[in-house]
C-alpha cells in the first residue's frame, strides 16, 4: 500500500474517509490499525518468547492485561498534554472519554502497557527483562501499523512541503494559519518506515550479539526516541506544555527517555560482560501455575 502511494506523481493523496458503516456499527481505520498492531505484536512476541524458553500463549495472556492498561495510559497522556481540547474554553469534557475519535499518546501507551505486563509477570513468576526483550521488536512493528490511523484521520502531519511525497490534506483538516497550503510532510509515513527499520535492527543485533538483561528493550526505546524526536519537530499540531526551551513537550520526553535507555544499555552491558545473552530461565521456580506467594520480577 505504501509503495503504491509513493508512486503517485506529485503528492500522496489522503483517504476520503476513515470510518465505514457496517449497518449500525462504525468501523474506524484508527481502531483497526491498533487492533492489527496488537495482533502483530502478540504474534511476533510469542515466537521470540518461545525461542527464549517461554511457554506458547503466554504473550497473549500478558496482552490481556497490558493492552487495556496501555489504552488507559495512552488516553491519560493525550488528555494531559492536550487538555485544552477538553477542559479549556469551548472544550468538551466528555470528549476525553471518546477514545474512538482518536487521541492516544504513545508514551502513555508504553508506560501503561509496561505496568500491565509487569503486574502479570510479577503475579505469575515470569522474568520481566527477558520478556520485554522478546516483545520489543513486535511493539515497534505495532506502532508502525498504528500510524496508518493518523493517515486515515488526516491528523498529526508535518509542516507544508513541496516534496513529491507531500501528503494532501483536505482544507477542513488544515490547521489555522496553514489554510493556503495543500501538501504537508507525511510524518505518519516517516515514523512508519523508521519503526519498521528499527524492528529489523533490533532483530539483527539481538541475533548477532545475543543481547539480554533488558538491553533489547532499552535499544528499542533508544531507537524509537531517536526517530520520534526529529519527526516530532516536523509536526505542526498544537501540544500543551510544548514550548519548553524552544522544544515541544514530546521532544523533551524523547530526549529524557532516550538518554535513560542509552545509559541502561551501556551500564548493563558492562555489568554483564561475557555471556549476557539470556537469563538462565525465563520463569522463576515455583511460579506460573502455582498458588504460592508471587516473587519480585526483575
Amino acid at each position: 500500500m505504501i509503495a503504491d502511494l509513493l508512486l503517485v506523481p506529485g503528492s500522496i493523496p489522503s483517504p476520503s474517509q476513515g470510518v465505514w458503516q457496517l449497518g449500525p456499527v462504525p468501523i474506524r481505520a484508527y481502531a483497526l490499525g491498533i487492533i492489527v498492531g496488537v495482533f502483530a505484536a502478540v504474534w511476533i512476541g510469542d515466537r521470540r518468547w518461545v525461542a527464549r524458553g517461554g511457554r506458547p500463549g503466554e504473550v497473549a495472556d500478558v496482552a490481556l492485561w497490558a493492552v487495556p492498561a496501555g489504552v488507559i495510559g495512552a488516553r491519560l497522556y493525550h488528555v494531559a498534554t492536550d487538555h485544552q481540547l477538553y477542559f479549556g474554553p469551548g472544550g468538551d469534557p466528555w470528549g476525553a472519554l471518546q477514545v474512538w475519535n482518536g487521541g492516544l499518546g504513545i508514551w502513555g501507551a508504553i508506560s501503561g502497557g509496561f505496568l500491565g505486563a509487569w503486574f502479570y509477570c510479577w503475579r505469575h513468576g515470569i522474568r520481566i527483562r527477558p520478556f520485554a526483550d522478546a516483545l520489543a521488536p513486535g511493539l515497534i512493528v505495532a506502532q508502525a501499523i498504528g500510524r496508518l490511523g493518523n493517515y486515515f484521520n488526516q491528523e498529526l502531519f508535518g509542516g507544508p512541503t513541496t516534496l513529491p511525497w507531500g501528503l494532501e490534506i483536505d482544507p477542513a483538516n488544515r490547521p489555522l494559519g496553514y489554510e493556503q497550503f495543500a501538501t504537508f510532510h507525511p510524518t505518519f509515513l516517516y515514523e512508519l518506515l523508521w519503526n519498521l527499520a528499527a524492528a529489523a535492527v533490533l532483530v539483527l543485533l539481538d541475533r548477532r550479539l545475543r543481547l539480554g538483561h533488558g538491553r533489547v528493550f532499552a535499544l528499542y526505546v533508544l531507537l524509537y526516541t531517536l526517530g520520534r524526536g526529529w519527526i516530532e519537530m516536523l509536526r505542526i499540531d498544537p501540544v500543551e506544555l510544548a514550548d519548553v526551551g524552544g522544544l515541544r513537550f514530546n521532544v523533551w520526553t524523547s530526549i529524557v527517555l532516550g538518554v535513560a535507555a542509552a545509559a541502561y544499555f551501556v551500564v548493563v552491558g558492562r555489568r554483564h560482560r561475557g555471556d549476557d545473552s539470556r537469563e538462565a530461565s525465563v520463569h522463576r521456580e515455583g511460579h506460573g501455575q502455582t498458588t504460592e506467594e508471587p516473587a519480585q520480577a526483575e
